[in-house]
């Protein structure tokens, strides 16, 4: 230190010094948050009462980490002969996680649902000289995924008493990659019939108050939460409800279900969202026109493929589905008439949905752009990187961690977290 301050300090001095001036500070830290955890285990044996059949058994110590470093905890074991089971009463009742304080483990799940595993390990050091290995921040996401997973699904609410003027669910879905022993049995579009990914859905509430000075509507600023699924639609939609529900769908004006036009979404929005408005994606709906135009003219690459396409983006703004239905079948003859039928379907089953002058001077919106980007972010930016095979457990765990967090929920779901582990009848070892 005397070097530091006699000559005038290099840059990497400085990180030098900033360094040994953070282990000195997380010392007498680690020291005191271990002697305030030990007083408070004490606290919590001497009030624990043993159920039936227990059996109170001698002291062991634990190596506890925290966000300043490590420490010994002495608690007492609990054993039940005839259960064969035992648990730690201080454990649950000071909330630790595996050897990890709330806070440590907090920051942990934070980063390994974000992060690759080896990059989190990496992230936890540089930016909070926190050495926690790639491995046991593995088995943290493992021991908290299940119940962020439940608490999506399960937790009870208050719904809010504010009155949305547009409340927006929309839905979609996407693969991810998964291990060759989650895909057996199933189809997908390999050559040889197999598939490489699982279907993942995600759901997505958020509202509307108002409208800028174009008139165009805009969505609420931090109004967007998310649910995952990676199973059957059947499990999804009744979660995508209960999220809506908590967000005060049954006191919101308009209720509005946006999504891309596939039927099990067009279902999903009858049965379980009656009475909504339903749209179909406008940019969808034009990604089906390119179709139609190009089974009419042969290729996209027909000289007249882009001025016909901007045509129709035209006439579907205008309410006019079944005007362009009409003139594809009037103008389309000859061998592409059967494929342009076929393309047709999407239109004829979805006219209802597609009255985009109606929508869009009710002020909604028309496009489905946020849970498409949910869907890159939320679900493709962890769980669909090069080289990435999971399991259906894990891309589970993480994925609901993941809606938590971008949820803006992260202290809603340690706040149950904790409050269940450290309810006096907790027994969780």
């Amino acid at each position: 230190m005397d070097r530091f301050t006699a000559a005038a300090p290099t840059g990497e001095a400085v990180q030098q010094v900033e360094g040994l001036v953070r282990t000195a500070i997380f010392k007498p830290a680690t020291s005191l948050v271990g002697f305030l955890l030990q007083a408070a285990a004490e606290r919590i044996e001497a009030a624990y009462e043993p159920t039936p059949g227990e059996e109170r058994k001698g002291l062991v110590e634990l190596q506890v980490q925290c966000l300043f470093g490590t420490f010994p905890l002495q608690r007492r074991y609990y054993y039940h002969p005839g259960k064969q089971c035992g648990h730690y009463p201080a454990d649950a009742g000071l909330g630790l996680e595996i050897g990890y304080t709330p806070a440590l483990a907090r920051l942990i799940g934070l980063e390994g649902a974000d992060e690759i595993y080896d990059k989190a390990q990496f992230h936890l050091r540089e930016a909070g000289g926190i050495e926690v290995d790639a491995r046991q921040i593995q088995r943290v996401i493992q021991r908290l995924g299940p119940d962020a997973h439940t608490w999506q699904q399960e937790r009870k609410f208050t719904p809010p008493s504010e009155r949305a003027p547009i409340m927006y669910v929309s839905a979609d879905g996407t693969g991810i990659p998964m291990r060759k022993d989650e895909l057996i049995g199933r189809k997908g579009k390999q050559p040889d019939g197999s598939s490489k990914t699982r279907q993942v859905y995600l759901g997505c509430v958020f509202t509307q108050h108002g409208r800028d000075e174009k008139g165009h509507p805009v969505r609420d600023y931090n109004s967007t939460s998310y649910v995952s699924h990676l199973g059957p639609i059947s499990d999804f939609a009744p979660m995508l409800r209960r999220e809506a529900l908590r967000r005060g769908m049954g006191n919101a004006t308009h209720v509005v279900f946006l999504v891309d036009g596939a039927e099990g979404l067009e279902c999903m929005g009858r049965d379980y969202f009656p009475g909504c408005t339903q749209i179909v994606d406008f940019y969808h709906a034009m990604e089906h026109a390119s179709r139609v135009l190009a089974a009419w003219l042969g290729s996209k690459e027909h000289p007249d493929f882009k001025a016909r396409l901007h045509q129709w983006a035209k006439t579907l703004l205008k309410n006019g589905v079944t005007k362009l239905v009409a003139q594809a079948r009037l103008e389309c003859q000859g061998k592409s008439k059967a494929a342009v039928e076929e393309e047709l379907g999407y239109f004829i089953r979805n006219a209802p949905r597609m009255q985009y002058r109606t929508f869009r001077k009710a002020g909604f919106f028309i496009g489905s752009g946020v849970v498409e980007a949910g869907c890159k972010t939320v679900i493709g930016g962890r769980c669909k990187q090069s080289g990435m095979h999971w399991g259906l457990p894990g891309a589970q765990h993480v994925l609901a961690l993941r809606c938590i967090h971008a949820s803006g929920r992260l202290a809603d779901f340690w706040a149950h977290r904790l409050q269940t582990r450290t309810n006096p009848l907790a027994r969780a070892a």
